[in-house]
């Protein structure tokens, strides 16, 4: 039996007004009170962070953010910062994610730097990682995978690598209703934990590695069940209250 606890997060990504985010919440605490044995977050837009913390308050649910800034404060218009994060009691943050690298451009090398300032902050990092879809089918998944874990992970101390949470995201999966194979996830999850027992076998073995891509309820169970998988990052679902609670109850 593992001893990692699994993680499902819900990445709202930019959905969801104030009064929106308050209807989810309201209906999604009561259908994951009783889950034990799995750690449950949401990450909601910037806007909606306090309103989230104060409403899951004594919950099961944490908050994480999407995104944050490596410096503490400075002159960088429109970033948020660790400690800004923090002072909100705000739980962890997702790094890298594929929207975040493709779309806004940012870089193996900024995350090198994101990464030990989250935990400095006291917040839970989910890095995430994955290939592309011309990628997997050129056999270049392995080396994608090494390139980010590596370089990504690069500025964390060893003795801090289990903190991290990372979450494989093949990105011809995110969105499109695509899942991977349970046999590609679980080849692709078990690679990504072996990256890490090379720095360090004792802290691969502390590290969740989630999966993401289009995790719906009818195969949140067979994914969850794979020797290397310890949660799902979910995207759309987490969007309505029973479809992300189900998933909740299929990592119990």
């Amino acid at each position: 039996m593992s001893p990692r606890t699994p993680l499902i997060a819900g990445n709202w990504k930019m959905h969801k007004t104030l009064a929106e985010a308050e209807a989810l919440i309201g209906a999604l605490l009561p259908r994951v009170s009783t889950a034990d044995g799995v750690d449950v977050a949401i990450c909601p837009p910037f806007l909606a962070l306090q309103a989230m913390v104060d409403s899951t308050r004594g919950s099961r649910v944490q908050v994480y953010a999407q995104n944050m800034h490596h410096a503490d404060h400075g002159a960088f218009t429109g970033e948020v910062s660790p400690p800004m994060l923090d002072e909100l009691e705000v739980r962890g943050v997702i790094l890298g994610h594929s929207e975040r690298r493709e779309l806004f451009g940012e870089s193996d090398r900024e995350l090198a730097l994101k990464l030990p300032a989250a935990l400095q902050a006291g917040l839970v990092p989910i890095l995430c990682v994955g290939e592309t879809e011309s990628e997997r089918d050129a056999g270049e998944t392995e080396r994608k995978l090494r390139r980010q874990v590596q370089e990504d992970l690069e500025g964390v101390p060893e003795s801090r690598l289990g903190e991290v949470v990372i979450a494989y995201e093949p990105i011809w999966a995110i969105g499109t209703g695509k899942v991977a194979a349970a046999e590609q996830a679980q080849e692709a999850i078990a690679f990504v934990r072996a990256l890490v027992a090379d720095r360090s076998r004792e802290q691969a073995e502390r590290t969740r590695v989630l999966y993401g891509g289009s995790v719906k309820p009818e195969h949140a169970a067979e994914l969850l069940a794979l020797p290397d998988v310890d949660g799902a990052l979910v995207g759309g679902a987490s969007l309505d209250a029973e479809s992300f609670a189900s998933i909740v109850a299929a990592a119990v």
